[in-house]
């Protein structure tokens, strides 16, 4: 990552070098910034005040999350207008359209002499205004947005009573933003950039200073632009899929205080006995509470294990050892262990960050293992923020294979165990018990469908990404075969982990998307999958499949696949290859499985 574009993150350096930022950027040739590497997507920005400033910052970080945007810019003040009439929009086809509004945008505030009753009218022709245009969006592009809700005003007309009294606009801005917020729990594809948090944090009265208004028509400060930008960034990359899944944590100076292997386990600071302890003791439980979202846990610690396990099992700490996917706690270099957590976990060293109060082992993980990020955690009792800030996690879906994702993982963790007592692998297999649920696209797996699409990039052979409307769209309609894969075992259920999806055209199924999660790889999985779409293709007259391999820097692992499964090559070029396998004759492939036994 672009050390600039890291928060803690200095505004006026980033606005001031933007342009040689940029340049740097896409000359890059990292693992994960590499013109290889990115997605490219259209991306409109419908603006209510001025947002080339907004744009030109919004790159440098989409750039710097593996993401290669083209913008679309709608005239000052002409969102609305672009958004419902625009044709140059409409040629443009957007991916994503982002609504850039804030309080300047609302129309009408409540005056003196309205009632409760006309607040409320006044108040629901506001959002009528905006709900028609998002209405019309998802209708005509059907694209993920992106909308503003409103800061709150850096006044008060009434005081205090402003925020309750009917007429106040604090009280009206708040009730809108509700209705924002019920639309976006009511809606797929629709995603709140909180600019009234953002506007909080950053002080409003400096955010909303109306310099800026009055001048350039800028909605905010100059200076706030790169943490608006950061923040729409955030949401975008989790929308495709480049969240981070996993944090690598040190214990000594990092999840307590002092050194267990000198203090001992009474010595170190944890708990509410000392200022510092308690500040140990919020950033743990902030720690667990992440878990609870998904966050995988591990740590990377030079320490001897049994002290490293005592001091995790301190009665005052929240973490427990067992709250950890992986624990490395010995003297080799931390990036040697970080890299075998990785490997361990089946996912991308890229999909973890490193945190550990050492900037000198900061500087060592992030140099010899690219992609990583390792945020300054400069003072305890900073390093709630200096972790919540940087948008690892943003969570613009949140499935129960999300919330279960540590659960499973460990569940890996016993799988990799049992393996190491079976010499026959076939034998290991058996032995794990596994049923698999295959199925047609059903609305209750849609969301995480359209997720896996936009995360999977090892085991996936054309790396599509779809959005959920896209995906809804496709699973009505009759010229697509789909399945989804579910799989279980004795050690518990996986989730949803694998997704296939294919065009009839004639007598030939084009395979458009065929991907799985690293995390039940060698289980036979794919072998069901290809089972069960043979049959499904035969059921419909399909006489062969013809599936695709696109290369990417990340899907080297399955540029074999259609060869192993028995395709023939009918074209290359250069590494990406055409394959096809006739349907008649097929003999199952998957003997460990039990597939739709619920059936």
């Amino acid at each position: 990552m672009h050390n600039l574009l890291t928060y803690p993150f200095n505004p006026q350096t980033i606005l001031k070098k933007r342009k040689s930022i940029r340049r740097e950027l896409l000359a890059s040739s990292g693992p994960c910034a590499s013109a290889e590497a990115r997605i490219d997507k259209k991306i409109a920005v419908l603006g209510g005040s001025t947002t080339h400033d907004i744009i030109s910052i919004l790159e440098l970080f989409l750039l710097d999350f593996g993401i290669k945007p083209e913008f679309y810019e709608s005239e000052f003040g002409l969102y609305y207008e672009d958004a419902m009439f625009s044709e140059e929009l409409s040629a443009f086809a957007p991916d994503l359209i982002y609504i850039h509004t804030s309080r300047r945008n609302i129309a009408a505030f409540p005056a003196p002499a309205d009632t409760p009753e006309s607040a409320t009218e006044l108040l629901n022709a506001q959002y009528s205004h905006f709900e028609t245009m998002w209405e019309h969006i998802a209708e005509k592009y059907r694209c993920p947005v992106i909308q503003n809700n409103f800061e709150l005003p850096f006044y008060r007309l009434l005081g205090n009573r402003d925020a309750w009294d009917h007429r106040g606009q604090t009280n009206f801005i708040t009730r809108l933003n509700t209705k924002l917020y019920e639309y976006a729990a009511a809606h797929q594809d629709f995603y709140i950039n909180d600019i009234n948090y953002l506007s909080a944090d950053y002080g409003l009265l400096q955010w909303s200073d109306p310099f800026y208004w009055h001048m350039y028509k800028y909605c905010l400060n100059l200076d706030a632009v790169p943490a608006l930008s950061y923040n729409v960034a955030c949401i975008i990359k989790s929308i495709y899929g480049k969240n981070k899944k996993a944090l690598v944590l040190d214990l000594d100076n990092t999840l307590w205080g002092g050194v267990v292997g000198d203090d001992g386990v009474d010595g170190i600071e944890i708990g509410r006995e000392t200022s510092m302890g308690q500040v140990y003791s919020e950033f743990q439980d902030y720690l667990k509470e992440l878990r609870g979202y998904g966050v995988m846990l591990n740590v990377d610690s030079k320490n001897d294990e049994e002290n490293a396990l005592a001091g995790l099992n301190h009665p005052e700490g929240s973490l427990r050892p067992e709250d950890f996917i992986s624990i490395k706690a010995n003297w080799d270099p931390k990036d040697l262990n970080f890299t075998a957590i990785a490997q361990e976990l089946n996912i991308l060293p890229e999909s973890m960050a490193f945190i550990d109060d050492n900037p000198a082992e900061r500087a060592i993980v992030t140099a010899q293992v690219p992609g990583v990020s390792a945020p300054v955690m400069d003072a305890p009792e900073h390093y709630i923020t200096a972790l919540d800030r940087c948008g690892f996690f943003e969570a613009t879906k949140l499935s129960k294979d999300d919330l279960s994702r540590n659960e499973m993982y460990k569940a890996n963790a016993q799988r990799a165990e049992l393996q190491k007592s079976f010499a026959n692998y076939e034998e290991y297999l058996l032995s794990l018990e596994m049923c698999a649920r295959i199925r047609p696209f059903e609305p209750v797996y849609i969301a995480r469908i359209a997720q896996l699409t936009n995360k999977s990039n090892q085991f996936n052979l054309t790396t599509r990404r779809f959005t959920e409307s896209e995906m809804q769209e496709i699973s009505g309609d009759n010229s697509y075969i789909t399945l989804y894969g579910r799989l279980t075992d004795k050690f518990g259920d996986n989730g949803v982990i694998s997704v296939v999806l294919g065009r009839k055209e004639g007598d030939t199924l084009h395979i458009e998307l065929w991907l799985m999660s690293c995390r039940v790889l060698k289980r036979s999985m794919e072998h069901a999958m290809l089972d069960q779409l043979v049959h499904r293709a035969q059921r419909d007259g399909v006489k062969k499949l013809r599936g695709y391999y696109y290369k990417t820097q990340k899907n080297g692992m399955v540029k074999d696949f259609y060869k192993d499964f028995g395709f023939e090559l009918i074209s290359s070029d250069g590494d990406d290859t055409v394959w096809e396998l006739p349907v008649a004759g097929y003999t199952d492939k998957n003997k460990v499985i039990r597939v739709n036994e619920d059936e």
